[in-house]
């Protein structure tokens, strides 16, 4: 019997075996921090949304004699103050949190992005703390008041709204601290992506 072998082709050469293929080049990595920053900022939205509830239902009357007297959030302009600046600071935290969604969605990103997010994120630091520290200076006085003026303190009359009061003061102190981190994780991407 006859074998029948074909022959090699001659227009293609057999393969090498020191010769490896080429692989495609692997996917890239995801990067955790924006996760991290997504997390946080979510959560600097709902502890900025969260002062703002507690600071607008903060209301009571109480009667003295046959007299209502009642307490509000807006009869102090510190107070409305604190509710502008952590509305201003929940928008903007929101609005962050879709950018950085949509950065961990198309991971090339400039980083003048995160450059901006430093810069924005210092101002709203700066809002939320002077906001924070206006609010809590007329708390304190209204819990201790200030003998040498004649204040006298109303949080044993208005026990309800100081609670309040506190409940969002502390709320905004959270925000506060959550804000550092975010100034410090953006400004370590940052360096990372500039040494790259």
């Amino acid at each position: 019997m006859e074998t029948k072998d074909k022959p090699a082709d001659p227009e293609v050469p057999p393969p090498s075996k020191e010769e490896p293929e080429a692989k495609p080049p692997p996917p890239p990595k995801p990067d955790y921090l924006f996760l991290v920053d997504v997390a946080l900022r979510f959560i600097v939205f709902a502890a900025s949304l969260t002062s703002v509830l507690v600071m607008v239902t903060s209301k009571q009357t109480v009667y003295r004699g046959p007299f209502p007297v009642r307490a509000k959030f807006n009869h102090s302009p510190a107070f409305t103050y604190f509710v502008v600046a952590l509305s201003v600071a929940g928008l903007y935290a929101l609005l962050t949190t879709l950018a950085s969604i949509s950065v961990i969605w198309k991971p090339i990103f400039p980083p003048k992005l995160l450059l901006h997010f430093v810069f924005l994120d210092i101002l709203i630091l700066g809002l939320v703390a002077s906001a924070t520290g206006t609010a809590g200076g007329v708390a304190y006085i209204g819990y201790k008041g200030n003998e040498h003026v004649m204040w006298q303190k109303i949080c044993s009359v208005f026990d309800k709204f100081c609670k309040h009061i506190v409940g969002a003061l502390a709320t905004s102190l959270f925000a506060s601290v959550l804000l550092v981190l975010l100034i410090w994780l953006s400004t370590f991407t940052l360096h990372k992506k500039i040494r790259q």
